[in-house]
C-alpha cells in the first residue's frame, strides 16, 4: 500500500452526488490532527486497495441512490463481495467502521450502507466502531459530526489492539480498559434514531470542550437584540459561545478567462447516462383550473424520429437550466457581468493541499462562464457547512463574518438546520443577506454541486400513442420567506412552464392557417428505466393503483396500455383493475377526469374510487378525504386482491404525506382481514415488497 505509517487506516468512500466524498475528505483532513494518516480511495478504485490482505482498520463512507441501491461507484465492489462462493471467514481479519448516508423520506433508508455492512459481517469482518446512519431528511450533520468525533478514539484503540496482537506491546490490561472506554463512547453515539437528533444537537452545544476539532480564536461580538434568532442574527447561547468551526477546505481550482471564441459544448456532453435525445414539445395542456392551489401541466414529446424506448411505469430525465435572471444576478454579485460570454479554462491549482484534486467532471474543459452557471452548477443548492466556512474568508464585515461562522459551527447546528436547510436558502440568498461576502468564481466551482437532471414518470403508452411520450408535473412554487426574500418556481418545472407558455396560450402570430401552433420548443431527455414499476407480466393478474394528484401520471400509461391490449387480444383473460385517486377539489384539480370515465365505460378500468380533501359536504356521514381512508372502506376487496388472487399494488406520489399513510392503511387492512396482529400484517407487507407485488414510485 502507498502509506506505510503505523498509524495508518484505510478510508473508502462511494458517492453518487458527492456527499460521501466530501465527508470522506473531511475525515482525511482531520486525521492528521489526531496523529493518524488516512489512505483514501474511491470504492471503485479496486486496483489501489485490497481488503483481502488489509491489516489496518477500514473506515467506509457510503451513500444510497435510487430506491435503495448502493451508488454507481460501489457496484463492482458490492458485486464482488456478494459472490456466494466466498467462505464465511473471508474477511475474518478485517476490522471496520461504516457511515451510511440516506434519506428517511424513502423506503429503503441507508440501504446502500446497510447492504455493505450486512455482507461484510456475513463474511466475518468485525466492527471496531458502531455503524452510523445519517439522514438527509433531517440533516446529515446531526449524525455525521458526532460520528466523526467518536471515530478517533475508536481508531486509536483499534490500532493499539493491532499492536498488541503483533506483540509490540504487552499492556493488555490497559488496552482492555481503553476498549471499554471506547465502547462507552460508541454507545453514546447510537446515531441512527431520529429521536436522538435533538439530544445530539443539545450535547453538541453543551460539550464543546470535549470536541476534537481545533477551537478557533474568535472575537465574541455583542449578541443581537432580537428576541428570536434569524438568518442574520443569533441569540445566546450561540451568540456568546466560543465556536468550533470546520477546518477551512483547501482551494484547488484556478480559473483563467480566454479571449478566443468557440462554441459551447452540446447538452449531451453534460451527462454520463448514455444517449441523450433532443426532442420537440408538441403539446402542452393545463390540467387544473386557474384557481387550483397547484398548477398541473401535461406535456407531450415527439420521440418518433429517435430510438428512445420506454414502458409504462418508466421514468426519464430532463436536462434543465438554471433560471436566466438568477444567473444574471449571480454574475452581478460576482462582478463578472462583462465576462459572462467569455470562455474560461479551469485547472487544478498547483501545490493544492486537496488530496486527489481534479477538475470537476461536470464542468466542460472549454465553455463560457454563462454556460457553466446556466447548465452545469446547481446554484439553488443548499450550501453545505464547508461552503459556509469558505465564505467566511470572503466576508469583510465583522458581524456578517461572525454569523457565517456560527452557522457552520457545532454550536450553531440548530440555526443551520432552521435558517439554511429547512428554509431552502441558496447562494443568492446568502449573498443578499451578507452583502460584504464576495466569493471568487473558483470558490463557487469548488463548492457548488452538479446541476442534476430532473426525473419524471412517463404518463403514456407507446402502444397507445406510437412515437409520443407524455408526462405530468405540478409547477413547484417556493414562496418568499424571512430567509428568502423572493419567491421562486422550481428549477425545472418553472423553466418548462415558461418554455411551453406559447403552447398553452397561443397568440394569433404563433398560429398557422389551421389554428395550430407553429412554435416548436425542444428539450433534452435521457431514459431512466424502472426495472420494477411495470404492469404484471400476466395480464390476468388483478392490480390496484393508488395515485392522488400528479401521482396518477404512470397509471394513465398503465390504462392506455391495457386498453390497447384488450383491443388487440380479445381472447386474452384480463384481471380486474382498481384506481384510488384523490385531489383537493373535484371541479379544480380532478386530473384526467374525462379519460378515467372513458376507461371505466369501456371496461379497461374496473373500479374507480375518488375522494376530495377540500370539498365541503352536507351529507350526514362525511365522505372520505384521503385515498388511505377510501382504501379502508374497501378493505375486504383490497385484501382479496392481494391475498387470495395474488394481485399487485402500486403507489405513486408524495411519500411523506401519502405513501406512508397508505402503507399503514394496508397493514391495518391485512391485520383486520387476516385476524392477525399488526406485527404479522407487517411481515406480510414485507413479503409483498420482497416479491415485488407492492411497488412504490414516490418522491419527497
Amino acid at each position: 500500500m502507498c502509506c506505510e505509517s503505523k498509524r495508518r487506516f484505510l478510508l473508502l468512500y462511494a458517492t453518487q452526488k458527492g456527499q460521501a466524498k466530501a465527508i470522506a475528505e473531511e475525515i482525511w483532513q482531520q486525521a492528521g490532527a489526531h496523529g493518524l494518516e488516512a489512505d483514501m480511495h474511491c470504492m471503485s478504485e479496486m486496483d489501489k486497495y485490497n481488503l483481502e490482505t488489509e491489516k489496518d482498520p477500514v473506515v467506509i463512507v457510503i451513500s444510497t441512490t435510487g430506491t435503495g441501491d448502493p451508488p454507481d461507484t460501489a457496484r463492482k465492489f458490492v458485486k464482488k463481495i456478494q459472490d456466494k462462493t466466498l467462505p464465511p471467514d473471508h474477511f475474518a481479519h478485517l476490522q471496520y467502521g461504516l457511515l451510511g448516508l440516506g434519506d428517511s423520506e424513502y423506503m429503503f433508508f441507508c440501504n446502500g450502507g446497510r447492504t455493505v455492512d450486512r455482507r461484510l459481517q456475513e463474511l466475518g469482518a468485525q466492527h471496531f466502531y458502531d455503524t452510523g446512519l445519517a439522514d438527509d431528511c433531517v440533516g446529515l450533520e446531526l449524525v455525521v459530526d458526532p460520528w466523526i468525533d467518536g471515530l478517533w478514539l475508536a481508531l486509536k484503540e483499534a490500532l493499539q489492539l493491532q499492536k498488541e496482537k503483533e506483540g509490540m506491546n504487552s499492556a493488555v490490561s490497559t488496552v482492555s480498559s481503553s476498549l471499554s472506554t471506547a465502547s462507552h463512547v460508541v454507545q453514546e453515539l447510537k446515531l441512527s434514531s431520529e429521536v436522538q437528533n435533538l439530544k445530539i444537537e443539545d450535547e453538541g452545544a453543551r460539550g464543546s470542550d470535549n470536541l476534537s476539532q481545533k477551537l478557533d480564536d474568535i472575537n465574541l461580538v455583542t449578541p443581537a437584540r432580537d428576541a428570536e434568532p434569524s438568518l442574520l442574527h443569533s441569540v445566546p447561547p450561540v451568540s456568546q459561545s466560543a465556536l468550533n468551526i470546520p477546518a477551512l477546505p483547501p482551494e484547488y481550482i484556478e480559473v483563467e478567462f480566454q479571449d478566443t471564441q468557440d462554441e459551447n459544448p452540446h447538452l449531451s456532453s453534460l451527462t454520463s447516462e448514455g444517449t441523450t435525445f433532443e426532442v420537440p414539445v408538441t403539446k402542452a395542456v393545463q390540467l387544473t383550473r386557474e384557481d387550483a392551489i397547484k398548477t398541473a401541466l401535461l406535456l407531450e414529446l415527439d420521440i418518433a424520429n429517435t430510438s428512445f424506448e420506454y414502458q409504462p411505469g418508466d421514468a426519464f430525465c430532463v436536462i434543465c437550466p438554471n433560471n436566466v435572471s438568477e444567473v444574471e444576478k449571480l454574475l452581478h454579485s460576482l462582478g463578472l457581468c462583462e465576462k459572462g460570454d467569455s470562455f474560461v479554462c479551469i485547472k487544478v491549482k498547483q501545490g493544492t493541499k486537496k488530496k486527489g484534486a481534479s477538475r470537476p467532471q461536470h464542468i466542460p474543459e472549454r465553455s463560457t462562464l454563462r454556460f457553466i452557471l446556466t447548465w452545469c452548477l446547481e446554484i439553488r443548492a443548499i450550501p453545505k457547512k464547508a461552503f459556509l466556512r469558505a465564505l467566511v474568508e470572503c466576508t469583510s464585515d465583522a458581524g456578517e463574518k461572525r454569523r457565517l461562522q456560527e452557522l457552520c459551527s457545532r454550536q450553531g447546528a440548530s440555526d443551520y438546520t432552521r435558517f439554511i436547510r429547512d428554509s431552502n436558502v441558496c447562494l443568492l440568498d446568502l449573498l443578499h443577506a451578507f452583502p460584504s461576502c464576495k466569493p471568487s468564481l473558483s470558490l463557487l466551482i469548488e463548492h457548488l454541486p452538479k446541476l442534476q437532471a430532473r426525473s419524471y414518470s412517463v404518463s403514456s403508452s407507446n402502444l397507445y400513442q406510437p412515437g409520443r411520450l407524455c408526462f405530468v408535473f405540478n409547477v413547484v412554487d417556493f414562496p418568499a420567506s424571512p430567509c428568502r426574500p423572493v419567491s421562486r418556481k422550481g428549477v425545472c418545472t418553472g423553466w418548462l412552464a415558461e418554455l411551453v407558455a406559447p403552447l398553452l396560450h397561443p397568440s394569433k402570430n404563433s398560429q398557422n392557417t389551421k389554428g395550430e401552433s407553429s412554435l416548436t420548443e425542444k428539450i433534452s431527455i435521457f431514459p431512466r428505466p424502472n426495472n420494477a414499476f411495470h404492469l404484471p407480466a400476466d395480464p390476468s393478474v388483478p392490480f390496484i393503483m393508488v395515485g392522488p394528484g400528479t401521482g396518477i401520471a404512470p397509471f394513465i400509461g398503465f390504462l392506455q396500455h391495457r386498453q390497447k391490449l384488450r383491443e388487440q387480444h380479445a381472447d386474452w383473460k384480463f384481471g380486474e383493475t382498481w384506481l384510488f385517486f384523490g385531489c383537493r377539489h373535484q371541479d379544480r384539480d380532478y386530473l384526467f377526469k374525462d379519460e378515467l370515465q372513458c376507461f371505466l365505460e369501456n371496461g379497461t378500468l374496473t373500479h374507480l374510487k375518488v375522494c376530495f380533501s377540500r370539498d365541503s359536504s352536507t351529507a350526514e356521514v362525511a365522505p372520505p378525504k384521503y385515498v388511505q381512508d377510501v382504501l379502508r372502506l374497501c378493505a375486504k376487496e383490497v385484501a382479496r386482491v392481494l391475498l387470495k388472487e395474488k394481485g399487485y399494488f402500486y403507489i405513486c406520489g408524495d411519500k411523506k404525506h401519502m405513501a406512508d399513510d397508505v402503507s399503514e392503511a394496508i397493514v391495518d387492512i391485512l391485520s383486520m382481514e387476516m385476524e392477525a396482529d399488526k406485527l404479522e400484517a407487517m411481515k406480510i407487507l414485507a413479503m409483498l415488497r420482497e416479491a415485488k407485488r407492492y411497488l412504490q414510485d414516490v418522491w419527497s
